[in-house]
């Protein structure tokens, strides 16, 4: 199973060129007497090795040999593509956690008020719930150590609140009408990692399901949140994948299969030492009958991009949004004795038509290939469809005929551009000095008994249409030096609004289901895919399947 990663920015220290340097300069200029036979050692043994080892021996001072073997290992897989890695043992954990679906702690989503930690809600079934922790609760001490009034950074906070399954922390909590701290000792243990954010139905006909990452657990949660839908009668679906950055395939291809019909070719991967490996829809899927649009930006990539393409190669469905990153490359895991890892690039992506996935990098060119996206805005991608530009020589087409480009990345069916209408200069500086979020969070906290009792999005939304909340959010603003025209105001009144009643809804127990609804009358590539799903346009939905209901 190909595992997907993403890659993190690696700063090498200039020393160790030198170094390397030092070693071949050395090797070509030690005494006639001696260079046959380090010339015989370096034929016989690694030269690398060979190098480290005469260093670690004849150098005048003492080296710090496995910093310098991992050092040259991120050099050499720097130097292939971008995604080829190597994880040290300190981080090895870490760069598993995203995807493996839990982790260990207490259970709590946390933000900070005024250098103060405030529960936003607890993780149904975690830790801190089943001890009574609740939205609001403010986290003032930790074990021995106060933490409130600190400015400790969110890493450090995350530092003392997780640990082993099974161990305990103590902390003191402040609660709204009590007047001394609650001491709670919460047993931390696995927390569950969401990878589908939201699930709801946005219209009586149209489901919409958000997922974030492709983790271990995401086909079953996947389902689970679809079989919801269906007996809330949904007839469409909108599958969103903006932002996914990928994750596990086989949790891909799984969703894949519920939509597409047995024997459908989902994708293939193949390399120089890779053979050619078709992964192929083995069932007839739970949707199999339900219409689906996809909705994809620039920063969906690597699995996400295996299923949009699984989807438009085979007409199953219409792909909305911007084109995808465009993360083809199948990594391969290696671990080594001491714990820590290598993820090698063994194989490309390929959609059912044939097209690659990956778009073209250059060795060491993973600084100008990270900054795709901001390339795009300065090209004028995002904003104008024409601006892509595409290769005829990679002209593939769909199983109906349709014709569609490789080159990287999934170009969606129906282009839809960043959505910069309702941005004016007030909106800059409101967004700009984070008064938006300040302000929602400072309203769920002074409202925090109301909201507490509140269970759902309906309640949610006909209690915060009372709050007059765009009227004190101008006097908020103005009190914090951002004042703007009645003009000003009506062009973003809309934007503001949505987005504050957003934040508030992710403040309280609803948590993301609370916050995606508020969204969407400012989502106009999701306001596009919902018409053009329920309007069932013809050549987007050419599968027999869809077509025979």
């Amino acid at each position: 199973m190909a595992i997907q990663f993403n890659k993190k920015k690696i700063m090498l220290p200039l020393a160790l060129t030198g170094v390397l340097a030092l070693g071949f300069i050395l090797g070509v200029r030690l005494q006639e007497s001696n260079l046959q036979r380090q010339y015989l050692i370096v034929q016989k043994w690694n030269k690398l090795n060979t190098i480290l080892n005469y260093i670690d021996k004849e150098y005048v001072d003492n080296i710090p040999r496995k910093k310098f073997e991992e050092q040259s290992i991120e050099v050499i897989l720097k130097s292939l593509d971008p995604h080829s890695i190597y994880i040290p043992v300190s981080e090895m954990q870490g760069s598993n956690e995203p995807l493996e679906g839990n982790f260990d702690g207490i259970g709590v989503l946390f933000n900070t008020l005024s250098d103060t930690i405030v529960v936003m809600s607890t993780i149904a079934g975690g830790p801190s719930e089943r001890v009574g922790i609740l939205s609001g609760d403010r986290i003032v001490s930790v074990n021995d150590s106060v933490v409130a009034g600190r400015k400790l950074s969110q890493d450090s906070l995350m530092r003392m609140l997780r640990g082993k399954s099974g161990t305990k922390v103590t902390v003191g909590i402040k609660r709204t009408g009590e007047k001394s701290l609650i001491p709670i000792t919460i047993t931390r243990g696995k927390i569950p990692i969401k990878s589908v954010d939201v699930a709801y139905m946005s219209t009586p006909h149209t489901g919409f399901i958000k997922i974030s990452k492709f983790s271990r657990n995401t086909h079953e949660d996947f389902k689970k949140a679809a079989q919801r839908l269906l007996k809330e009668n949904m007839e469409n679906l909108v599958l969103d994948l903006r932002g996914n950055s990928g994750g596990y395939l086989d949790q891909a291809t799984e969703i894949a299969n519920e939509f597409l019909s047995k024997g459908t070719l989902i994708v293939y991967t193949e390399g120089k030492s890779s053979k050619r490996r078709d992964y192929i829809a083995n069932r007839q899927g739970l949707l199999i009958k339900i219409p689906v649009a996809i909705l994809i930006d620039e920063s969906s990539a690597s699995a996400s991009e295996v299923l949009a393409g699984a989807i438009q190669d085979n007409d199953r469905g219409a792909i909305i949004g911007r084109r995808s990153f465009g993360k083809g490359l199948v990594q391969e895991p290696v671990f080594f004795n001491d714990g820590s890892g290598i993820r090698l690039t063994v194989a490309r992506y390929y959609t059912p038509s044939g097209r690659c996935i990956q778009r073209p990098y250059t060795p060491n060119g993973s600084s100008d290939y990270y900054r795709e996206i901001q390339r795009r805005y300065e090209h004028g991608e995002l904003d104008v469809a024409d601006s892509i530009k595409q290769n005829d020589s990679l002209r593939y087409l769909t199983k109906s005929g349709r014709v569609v480009y490789g080159g990287g990345g999934i170009t969606p069916d129906i282009f839809v551009p960043l959505d910069t209408t309702d941005i004016n200069e007030y909106y800059l500086k409101v967004f700009r000095r984070n008064l938006i979020y300040k302000y929602a969070l400072q309203f769920a906290d002074s409202h925090r008994r109301t909201l507490n009792n509140i269970k759902s999005f309906a309640d949610l939304d006909k209690y915060l249409r009372r709050e007059r909340l765009m009227s004190k959010f101008t006097a908020y603003a103005a009190n914090n030096g951002v004042n703007g025209t009645e003009e000003e105001l009506r062009v973003c009144r809309k934007l503001i609004s949505s987005q504050i009643k957003a934040q508030i809804g992710r403040n309280t127990s609803l948590d993301d289901d609370g916050f995606y609804p508020f969204l969407e009358d400012i989502d106009n590539t999701l306001q596009m895919a919902i018409q053009t799903i329920e309007s069932q346009k013809n050549e987007y939905f050419k599968d027999n399947q869809v077509r025979g209901q």
